[in-house]
């Protein structure tokens, strides 16, 4: 088992220990941290010896640049440092009020985009050990048929307002507020379920209480997939919901009702600010290195597994 896994095998079991680790993880000038500092503290994490104050500077370049399974840097724009500053502006603008259908796509098509390359980058590829690296052809229809699809759905409010000519004030607030939240965690749901649904298909390592592989498990795939699903669309439908529904009463607040200019500033400032509130929340709502129950696994792995529950990485 990879250190970084031994790490939140450990430290990772409870919500608010995991927030915590979460939190200092997602420092953006982690990001800064060259390859060689990033194999420096991977190597050193692996090591086994005890960690000192210097070291826990190692312990957190290594599980915020380290792919668990391969053991290889993640891409720069991929690691977790990295999530807030690239998709908060993507966030905010996908969710403005447009004017016209094209820059509601384009906005869409760059958040979804993101998105897709996120979570395929922080799968789970321990079955990817046996087969190969080389990303296959039904794995690039797969990202481009969810990105064009979460694009135009993600357009559908604006589309529907444009193309309709919806002008009621009542229905404009209806597409342009209510709509986005429960859209925005289905999208967001969605993407990880389809990126990432051949961990389903092929099934992905899973371990014993003392760290040796036992085998690949369909059962564990399926999962860790909708476990992160369901963090994903938490996060994006929190940060759909909380600015959308704080607009709406905020504008029933006389100052707001009196310059409509001060909507803007609180929207935007509202979403960036709940969107870095919930992305060590979602990202700590399930263990890195979750368990399943044995009478979970398929038959041959219950034969061969020690133990009443096994262990696998989630991803990310």
């Amino acid at each position: 088992m990879d250190p970084n896994l031994l790490y939140w095998k450990a430290e990772g079991q409870s919500f608010l220990r995991r927030l915590k680790i979460w939190v200092n993880l997602l420092n953006p000038t982690l990001l800064l941290s060259s390859d060689p500092e990033i194999q420096k503290a991977h190597s050193l994490l692996g090591s086994g010896e005890k960690l000192n104050e210097k070291d826990e500077a190692a312990l957190t370049i290594s599980l915020s640049s380290v792919h668990p399974d391969s053991g290889a840097a993640l891409p720069l724009i991929f690691r977790p440092p990295a999530f807030l500053p690239i998709s908060g502006p993507l966030v905010v603008a996908s969710l403005l009020p447009h004017s016209t259908v094209k820059p509601a796509l384009f906005w869409q098509f760059l958040l979804q985009s993101y998105s897709a390359g996120f979570n395929y980058a922080n799968r789970n590829s321990s079955s990817e050990q046996h087969q190969g690296y080389n990303i296959s052809l039904k794995q690039l229809l797969l990202i481009t048929g969810t990105v064009s699809y979460t694009t135009c759905a993600g357009a559908l409010p604006q589309i529907f307002i444009n193309r309709l000519g919806l002008r009621s004030s009542a229905v404009q607030t209806f597409f342009r507020s209510i709509l986005p939240i429960p859209l925005s965690a289905t999208l967001a749901f969605f993407n990880v379920l389809t990126v990432r649904s051949e961990e389903s298909e092929t099934g992905i390592q899973v371990f014993d209480h003392n760290g040796n592989p036992v085998g690949m498990s369909k059962a564990a795939g399926e999962k860790a997939v909708w476990e992160t699903a369901l963090s994903r669309a938490a996060l994006f439908g929190m940060t759909a919901a909380v600015p959308n529904l704080l607009v709406l009463l905020m504008k029933r607040v006389r100052p707001f009702q009196r310059n409509s200019l001060l909507v803007a500033p609180l929207r935007h400032i509202s979403t960036a600010l709940v969107l870095g509130l919930m992305i060590p929340v979602s990202f700590s709502l399930f263990p890195q290195l979750g368990t399943i129950k044995r009478e979970q696994l398929e038959e041959e792995l219950q034969a061969a597994a020690v133990g009443r529950h096994l262990f696998y990485h989630r991803g990310l």
